[in-house]
């Protein structure tokens, strides 16, 4: 079980405290100020490892090294960004990196309209209403994500991409889906022989949600398109991360099914687990892991998990704002800690099941 936490002063979170929550073993973590397409330098992730390890917690999953604009468009200069990927991936294999959680999303990484629900118990969570979403310019919904952040920075909405987020979205009107699909299968091609050589699992993430926003497009979306895309490259190294928030607000999308094909595979290298609670096709909002609290069967979740073998990694994924803790929005500490404890308790119990 792993924690994500923001590194250098991008968390108000202590190491101290995650270490704390029973059965947490590492951290999930990335450089943000570091601006996309750029080397992770070796001493910055050597010093990462060491304020970490100071915990006795691992660090063991990158989430994320976020792929520059120019690698997902296919354009000229994308050899450039890719080197210095592949840069990145060696610098971190230095320091006993295993996974990296990254995603081919075009220009936004996810997208919500409101970080800030008020649900009936007091809570305060993130919420999608479909509508909204279709209907609000993406400039007008990025200063809306500014002003409910709390100051902190988004990942997937990082001021050096809402810099030219207009701009760069113009571009991809000039994108077909087969073409968006070639470009992945250039990036894979380029980095996993590397993957194989560091002995890094690359987990991309699903689209969030699953349906294309702002006319831009999303292939992650489904069983037979995560097929499409592992056979891309069938190396084991190139997998996904399985997150159930993002695939499972399709609700065509059977979780535990989808779970066990590829799990089975040994091609699901990390897992993001959380509930969600529907209000229509496409209305939601994210509730607690409680299989009680939401849409999802968290127990056939996790069994799924379990069944197929998966060793990989699992972490809590979001949480609501829970006891007026103030952060950035699902990355607050007592529900994702309630999470980890409740997605344990189930693994275990399972284990036991299945003698």
């Amino acid at each position: 079980m792993v924690f994500r936490w923001f590194a250098e002063g991008h968390d108000k979170i202590p190491l101290g405290y995650i270490r704390q929550i029973p059965g947490m073993t590492g951290v999930v973590t990335s450089l943000l100020d570091i601006p996309v397409g750029e080397v992770w330098p070796i001493e910055r992730v050597k010093r990462l490892k060491q304020e970490i390890n100071k915990y006795d917690l691992e660090i063991e999953v990158i989430e994320s090294v976020n792929i520059h604009e120019d690698i997902k468009l296919g354009e000229k200069t994308r050899d450039q960004y890719i080197q210095a990927y592949i840069d990145t991936m060696k610098n971190l294999s230095q320091i006993g990196v295993k996974a990296i959680c990254y995603n081919f999303m075009p220009v936004l990484d996810w997208a919500r309209s409101d970080l800030a629900r008020s649900l009936q118990d007091g809570s305060k969570t993130m919420s999608y209403q479909h509508d909204y979403i279709m209907n609000i310019n993406p400039r007008n919904l990025a200063e809306q994500f500014g002003n409910q952040s709390n100051g902190f920075e988004l990942p997937g909405w990082e001021p050096d991409r809402l810099k030219e987020m207009v701009a760069t979205i113009d571009k991809y009107k000039s994108i077909d889906e087969k073409q968006f699909w070639n470009n992945i299968k250039y990036f894979l091609d380029s980095v996993i022989p590397y993957a194989e050589k560091f002995d890094i699992k690359m987990a991309i993430h699903p689209d969030d949600p699953p349906w294309s926003i702002f006319g831009l497009p999303r292939v992650l979306t489904s069983r037979d398109n995560i097929r499409k895309f592992l056979n891309l490259n069938t190396s084991v190294y190139n997998g996904i991360t399985l997150c159930t928030g993002s695939l499972g607000s399709n609700r065509n999308n059977n979780l535990p099914s989808i779970i066990s094909e590829f799990a089975a595979q040994g091609r699901i290298h990390f897992a993001h687990i959380r509930n969600l609670r529907f209000e229509s096709e496409k209305d939601f909002y994210e509730c607690g892991h409680l299989s009680k609290c939401g849409s999802f069967d968290l127990f056939e979740i996790v069994k799924a998990f379990y069944d197929s073998g998966f060793d990989g990694y699992i972490r809590p994924d979001h949480g609501r704002m829970i006891w007026d803790e103030t952060g950035r929005p699902g990355y607050g500490l007592y529900d994702r800690a309630l999470g980890a404890t409740y997605l344990n308790g189930l693994w275990e119990a399972i284990e036991k099941m299945n003698p």
